[in-house]
């Protein structure tokens, strides 16, 4: 029997031995069928059953069952009308609409050939570090991952692109294959995640801020995985030989095959070469040596950017009127900071050990949001009206005042040093080669960075919703597909003659590529949509037979600070990623988790990012690490699927690594979210 086959019936002995043992036979209640409901759907889920239609089965039977012990003549009746209310209210989610839109994104980016332009302008641009093609496969990812968010779609073309690359330049196979699968993993966590949409549909949680605190976990993640590449590279060079000087050439046009033997400096002989020089028309100098400034147009844009933040003055608004005119009945937002999602409402408990500090929130946050609610709470100077709240009620619109721009503050000047040298090294090291380099990027990379940042800044500073920063980002990618096929067709016609007209082959192939993304999204969006449904029929048989508060009362029995609660939490979600994947984990087991929250005073927003980062696992950790399967369907056939788990086993580590560091620093992923939004 395969060790994998092993693997996963062992699991599912360790699930049944239990309920098996302890579950009281003779005289069931309704909790113990409840949690006798969530060991068979995790079972029956392993056994490779249809995870939606399984939930929708296991909740209508159980329901069923409930309704059944209550009143058995309409009790079929209940259990439809249950079912039709939770599948409208999961038809009713605004948030569920940008999944479709990010996912046909990412489709289109991922077939209009733009990764195999990016791909090769990073391995050229990263040369000379150490691992090179491995750093450039996961950077590409990373890209990649805020394009699509897709996994299997990263892997696969990774593995396509990358994958051969390296193990034709001597690389080893685990390494190789490590690299791909942790790093075309990265769309789980980089915004726009499909997970972080699920989860804040699931839990309640706002997506946008979300999208805020992903970012940089992400981005911390991918940076490990680079230094670990970077640094395996340099103690052990026989894994990822370096690259030959052939592989390392840059072919040069002739405007600077002319020009080089002026100088190796390509800033400088282009700023001589404008004088006029032989061979060489001027509108072509002009242009190379526009394109060669641009890094300094940038920088000094981003420079004058921080200046102009850091000088901004505060203007103070005098409302003190409105005040007078509402009252605290104004200022009283009800309802409107509850979450809600599958889990339903969440109430917060104040007689809870921690409620009065939630984890991972910065002290004294909870204390001054409690002191802006309730000024009588903040003492006798909070709740007395000061003269300016005695105002009269027409001073309330008052304009705010005018002042003068603020003082340049001492770490201005560090920024502006550090700037002024990355620009000194920059330009000290612009070569003819490093110039086609750029140039290169330029072409793959920025356009594809443009949209990107277009997309997730306008949701994380508010200007759109995500699902109209989806809708806008959709478009993007078309109009990106249409341009870079419209310039391959021009190559490739110009190269051969008679070929046919450039418009209308790339009419036809733009056509093409529109019609698989579209059935591909339509098939994504329809198995998250079902994943909702049956999560939200088997959530409510849970909650009806009682299981949530079983579980509920075995927690708090346990008597666990907030801490403990969290690392246990996590535990059993990184276990629950050797068998399930991550959708399974987040609409079974989140509903689960979620409503414990309050009761010990931990931020749902901190918990999904430890839960986003967590769920890495779940592609990387066998027996189901799906993204094993994605690299083995595309990998040559000496590559065998042990070799590829080995390589996954020490990105997972570096995942166990990254965890413990946002748990032990949590500012990494709320510091984004708080400066943005205030939290």
């Amino acid at each position: 029997m395969r060790k994998e086959m092993v693997f996963g019936f062992g699991i599912m002995a360790l699930i049944l031995a239990p309920t098996v043992l302890f579950t009281p036979w003779t005289h069931l209640t309704n909790g113990n069928l409840g949690l006798l409901m969530l060991s068979l759907v995790v079972v029956a889920i392993m056994l490779g059953f249809p995870t939606a239609f399984t939930l929708m089965g296991m909740g209508v039977f159980f329901a069923w069952l409930y309704y059944r012990s209550i009143n058995p003549a309409i009790a079929a009746q209940q259990v439809l009308d249950l079912f039709v209310q939770r599948s409208y209210g999961v038809m009713s989610n605004d948030v569920l609409i940008a999944i479709p839109l990010f996912v046909f994104m990412g489709y289109l980016v991922e077939r209009a050939a733009l990764i195999e332009r990016l791909f090769k302008s990073l391995h050229l641009a990263l040369a000379r570090v150490p691992g090179s093609l491995a750093v450039a496969t996961i950077v590409t990812c990373a890209i990649f991952a805020t394009a699509t968010g897709i996994v299997g779609a990263v892997v696969t073309l990774m593995g396509l692109l990358a994958f051969p690359a390296m193990l034709r330049a001597g690389y080893n196979i685990q390494i190789s294959a490590g690299a791909v699968t942790a790093g075309g993993c990265l769309g789980i966590l980089i915004p726009p995640s499909v997970l972080l949409i699920v989860y804040g549909a699931t839990a309640g949680v706002s997506v946008v801020q979300l999208y805020a605190g992903a970012f940089f976990p992400g981005l911390m993640l991918a940076l490990l995985y680079v230094g670990y590449v970077v640094l395996l590279a340099k103690w052990r060079p026989s894994l990822m030989p370096p690259l030959s000087a052939e592989d390392r050439k840059v072919a040069l046009p002739g405007f600077a095959q002319a020009l080089a033997p002026r100088g190796s400096n390509a800033l400088f002989g282009l700023a001589r070469a404008l004088g006029g020089t032989a061979g060489v028309p001027g509108r072509t100098v002009l242009g190379q040596l526009t394109v060669s400034l641009l890094p300094v147009l940038v920088i000094g844009g981003i420079v004058w950017t921080t200046y102009w933040v850091a000088t901004a003055p505060v203007e103070k608004t005098d409302t003190s009127g409105l005040v007078e005119a509402g009252g605290l009945v104004a200022a009283d937002t009800g309802d409107a900071d509850k979450s809600e999602g599958l889990v339903g409402v969440q109430e917060p408990d104040e007689k809870a050990e921690g409620a009065a500090q939630p984890l991972g929130l910065p002290p004294g946050a909870e204390e001054e949001k409690k002191a802006s609610a309730d000024p009588a709470a903040a003492g006798p100077a909070a709740a007395t009206p000061s003269p300016a709240a005695k105002a009269p009620a027409s001073a309330k619109s008052a304009p705010a005042a005018v002042q003068d721009r603020l003082p340049v503050p001492g770490w201005f000047w560090v920024v502006l040093g550090i700037a002024a040298a990355i620009t000194a090294l920059v330009y000290a090291l612009w070569s003819w080669e490093r110039l086609e380099v750029f140039k290169l990027l330029l072409a793959s990379f920025f356009p594809l960075a443009i949209m990107i940042l277009a997309v997730l800044g306008s949701i994380v500073f508010g200007l759109a919703t995500p699902t109209e920063a989806a809708a806008v980002g959709a478009f993007g990618g078309f109009v990106l597909a249409a341009i870079y096929r419209y310039v391959a067709h021009s190559r490739a016609v110009s190269a051969g003659p008679g070929q046919g007209s450039v418009g209308w082959m790339t009419i036809r192939e733009l056509g093409s590529i529109v019609k698989d993304s579209t059935f591909l999204t339509a098939k994504t969006s329809a198995m998250v949509c079902w994943l909702f449904i049956g999560s939200a029929i088997f959530s409510a048989a849970f909650a009806l037979l009682g299981g949530q508060e079983v579980v509920e009362n075995w927690v708090l029995s346990l008597g666990l600070t907030p801490i403990q609660f969290m690392i246990l939490a996590q535990f059993i979600i990184f276990v629950l990623g050797w068998p399930l994947e991550w959708t399974e984990i987040i609409v079974i087991f989140m509903p689960i988790f979620v409503p414990l929250l309050p009761k010990f005073g931990i931020d749902p927003l901190f918990f999904g990012l430890l839960v986003a980062l967590n769920l890495q696992t779940a592609f990387l950790s066998p027996p189901v690490a799906m993204a094993a399967f994605y690299l083995k369907g595309v990998a040559p056939p000496h590559v065998t699927l042990n070799q590829i788990f080995a390589g996954m086993m020490p990105f997972m580590v570096i995942q166990v690594i990254a965890l413990a560091l946002l748990y032990v620093f949590p500012e990494i992923g709320l510091w984004l979210p708080s400066v943005v939004y205030g939290r």
